[in-house]
């Protein structure tokens, strides 16, 4: 079995983690009981993380074939931004300036406003068969896949806009440049996560190296040697303090990986 070594600190975009062996998906042979990982875009991973797999290159692939456009599960969002501007296939522009690879993306449903990877989507192949968008439950930030996606399918319509691509690089100007996991919450039906997280006086702060960003208060961002404790005690934190003075429980948008506890 094939496995590559990943030092968490510098591979993930928040720059926090260990350094571990990961299980490599070459042939769609994947262990039970292991966590998939894309390119860490919105993972903190712990100090002492379950097994943990990821898919290798085989999976990075783009191809349109009968007006379908085919994209493998590992291929890097700014990969597919390219190739949709280049053969003038509208619908992808949301992608500029969002990290990630199409995997995680569909796992949580990810895009910006009422732009989704899901408003495109035709069907998504796992180990077992080809589901169609239709057999899925999907929202905002959400879906219930749990099988690994090796590949998926996509309505393929001309039009690619350079309009739309300058609106969405302008709706993304106000994040942050430190080192992030992008949102930290979801915003709440009818609210935003980064205005509560500001009305109960936790923009910019800090603890050891990590802080709410100053910038956008929804972004929790290392400052420098942030580690997976203080990010927690952070997150922690807003989770208590908007819950007592809004009575909203915060729903995590980062993706905590640790070992189950017992």
């Amino acid at each position: 079995m094939a496995h590559k070594n990943i030092d968490f600190s510098k591979f993930s975009s928040i720059k926090i983690g260990p350094k571990v062996d990961v299980f490599l998906i070459e042939d769609e042979y994947y262990p039970k009981g292991y966590t998939l990982i894309g390119m860490a875009n919105n993972l903190l991973i712990s100090p002492t993380p379950p097994p943990l797999m990821i898919l290798s290159k085989k999976y990075d692939s783009l191809h349109v074939s009968e007006d379908i456009l085919h994209i493998g599960a590992a291929t890097p969002s700014g990969k597919i931004l390219s190739f949709c501007k280049k053969h003038n296939i509208g619908g992808f522009e949301f992608l500029s300036r969002l990290p990630g690879t199409l995997g995680g993306m569909l796992k949580m449903n990810a895009g910006l406003k009422e732009y989704e990877i899901f408003n495109q989507l035709l069907a998504i192949r796992t180990k077992r068969a080809w589901v169609e968008k239709k057999d899925l439950k999907y929202g905002y930030r959400f879906t219930d896949i749990d099988d690994v996606v090796f590949e998926a399918s996509f309505t393929c319509k001309e039009g690619f806009s350079s309009e739309k691509l300058d609106l969405f690089k302008s709706m993304r100007s106000n994040q942050p440049h430190n080192p992030s996991a992008g949102s930290a919450f979801k915003n709440p039906p009818n609210d935003y996560a980064g205005r509560l997280i500001e009305a109960v006086g936790l923009r910019g702060e800090r603890i050891g190296d990590m802080a709410f960003s100053e910038v956008h208060a929804n972004f929790l961002v290392n400052l420098g040697e942030g580690t997976f404790e203080e990010a927690m005690e952070l997150i922690t934190l807003a989770e208590h303090r908007v819950r007592e003075d809004f009575g909203i429980s915060l729903e995590r948008e980062i993706i905590v990986i640790e070992a189950s506890k017992g």
